[in-house]
């Protein structure tokens, strides 16, 4: 038993797949016909769509607001965080790390 939506999804998807179709058709037409405006619009369109999605994940990258994660530490611990003389790493007597 199919619901409206999986007949909705169907007929969707064959409009696709037969615009796809027609659009195979005319690109092999257009070139069998030696008309550049069946390589240019093709070529054009793709180009645009890759550096618009370049511009985009740019944006997005430029635009991010990005919250620091994990607590603050207390004190300036320097480099490692220890605070103390008791914070810093042991040493290792037998030198194997």
């Amino acid at each position: 038993m199919s619901s409206g939506q999986d007949e909705r999804s169907r007929i969707l998807g064959g409009l696709v797949a037969l615009s796809a179709i027609a659009a195979g058709a005319l690109f092999i037409g257009g070139v069998l016909a030696q008309s550049w405006w069946a390589l240019a619009i093709p070529v054009a369109a793709g180009v645009l769509f890759v550096l618009g999605l370049v511009t985009w994940i740019g944006w997005t990258i430029a635009t991010v607001q990005v919250e620091a994660e994990g607590e603050k530490l207390a004190g300036s611990g320097g480099a490692g965080g220890a605070t103390s003389a008791s914070d810093a790493p042991k040493e290792n007597p037998r030198g194997v790390r």
